[in-house]
């Protein structure tokens, strides 16, 4: 790799504000917030909309659309094909 071209990779702390949910891992992202860590030291903070803790998909309250009924519809409307 290239030296001086790349951005800083390091520690940061994502935390979903939806949740109250807080995670440490590493980026580029960096923020002018900061944070005091479980471990004592201090971490750029990022604030999320949606971590796996508050994303429907991941907690299971995600909803099914009911498509059987757009179907139905379709086929009233158009015919079923090679019904011919």
């Amino acid at each position: 790799m290239k030296p001086g071209i790349h951005p800083a990779y390091g520690p940061v702390v994502f935390r979903d504000r939806a949740a109250n949910h807080a995670f440490l891992t590493r980026s580029t992202m960096t923020s002018d917030k900061t944070i005091d860590w479980e471990d004592g030291n201090t971490y750029p903070v990022v604030d999320v909309e949606t971590s796996d803790v508050s994303h429907p998909f991941y907690t299971g309250t995600a909803r099914v659309l009911d498509t059987a009924g757009r179907v139905e519809r379709f086929e009233r409307r158009y015919g079923r094909p090679g019904a011919n």
